[in-house]
């Protein structure tokens, strides 16, 4: 038999083997039982020998086939072509185990707050609908190891992302996030509570950090993702010979990303926005690219790197980003856009998608996150009932 260990903290789990094997001293009933079935001699004057021994073959055959069936399924954990069993066990998973899956859609939320709002559980559910074969994982810098949130949370959106089988909520440690990159030394001296924009600059340096370790894609919480990304190793242009750092990815220990973290490290300047964010990308990219303006929907493409056109992500430019908020009279179709970036930082949370507005933002949440869509017009009715009820 296989006894598994799982233990909540991240890197630290085992697989051991049965009590017996760990030396005899402790050996388990089980073990006993097992070797008494196995080992024990027929007597010679036993008349039901043969009967025993069939009984003894059959026990052994079963026991085989549990332990295969025991080691199976733990390989099932670990590998993407049984994926689709994961979430069976989902909340016994590490982060480490989960990012080791491959091909990961990470999003960060590097602010206290444990109440993802209606758009981050947009972005989520948007890639967990459009990427099903691929983990899902929202990294949370509130969360704790002993915070108990899961499908019976008090809070509506951990319940609602909960339920979806490749979605994975884990808290951000970022100490840990920085182990063997260049920017563990800069995070032991950094003081936080010195830091302007210490939400940004610690999100910055996470995504970089990840991506380099496990591979896979990074999205900001304000992405909602349309159709699948096609490309590996890619950065999104957000105009001609700009890049953003808002959504971009790359295959594990990729150089283009330590040298980011060197940069960052080098170049370090938390009073600036964005020094250690799109301007890092793009400047790195300058070193390696020779970068031209966009003619028309074409990407561009150096080193190996896929430079995408700012239509992928960015088809509403951010002075325009209010559009998302308004009544279109032919709404567009998006047809050249992998996933649509809705600017949250501009917006600073002044407008919200209302039911019912008939706004792009509106449909844009029927259409990939209908789940996030439905929630948001149940609360709106409570919140309309109680208020009722407060006027009579």
């Amino acid at each position: 038999m296989l006894q598994t260990v799982w233990v909540s903290s991240p890197g630290s789990w085992a697989l051991r083997g049965p009590a017996c094997h760990r030396g005899g001293k402790q050996a388990s009933w089980k073990c006993g039982f097992v070797r008494t079935i196995i080992q024990r001699p027929r007597p010679r004057h036993d008349t039901k020998g043969p009967r025993k021994a069939r009984m003894l073959r059959k026990i052994q055959i079963c026991l085989c086939f549990f332990f295969v069936s025991g080691i199976l399924y733990e390989i099932s954990l670990l590998s993407g072509c049984f994926f689709s069993y994961v979430p069976m066990s989902k909340h016994f998973l590490t982060p480490e185990q989960v990012l080791n899956l491959g091909k990961s859609i990470i999003f960060l939320e590097t602010t206290d707050r444990l109440e993802p709002p209606p758009l981050v559980s947009c972005s989520v559910e948007s890639a967990a609908r459009i990427y099903q074969d691929r983990p899902i994982i929202l990294f949370m810098k509130g969360l704790t190891n002993d915070t108990a949130l899961d499908l019976n949370s008090s809070y509506a959106a951990f319940s609602l992302l909960s339920s979806m089988k490749n979605v994975f909520i884990f808290p951000l440690q970022m100490e840990t996030v920085f182990q063997e990159t260049p920017l563990l030394q800069w995070y032991n001296q950094v003081v936080p509570e010195q830091e302007k924009n210490w939400v940004h600059v610690s999100s910055d340096a996470s995504r970089l950090a990840l991506i380099w370790k496990y591979g896979g894609i990074y999205m900001d919480t304000d992405v909602i993702s349309i159709r699948p990304i096609p490309e590996e190793s890619f950065l999104a242009a957000q105009k001609s010979r700009f890049s953003s750092n808002g959504i971009f990815g790359f295959p594990a220990h990729h150089k283009f990303i330590w040298d980011c973290m060197e940069n960052f490290v080098l170049k370090y300047n938390g009073k600036i926005w964005g020094n250690q964010g799109p301007f890092l990308m793009t400047r790195m990219l300058k070193t390696i690219c020779n970068l031209t303006d966009f003619k028309g929907t074409e990407d561009h493409s150096c080193q190996n790197i896929s430079f995408l056109n700012p239509q992928r992500f960015y088809p509403i430019p951010y002075p325009a980003w209010g559009r998302y908020y308004e009544v279109w009279d032919k709404s567009p179709n998006f047809n050249h856009s992998y996933a649509l970036h809705l600017w949250n930082f501009m917006n600073h949370n002044r407008k919200v998608v209302v039911a019912g507005s008939n706004t792009l933002a509106e449909k844009l949440y029927k259409a990939y996150c209908p789940t996030t869509y439905e929630d948001l017009i149940q609360n709106a009715e409570v919140r309309d009932f109680r208020h009722s009820e407060d006027v009579a």
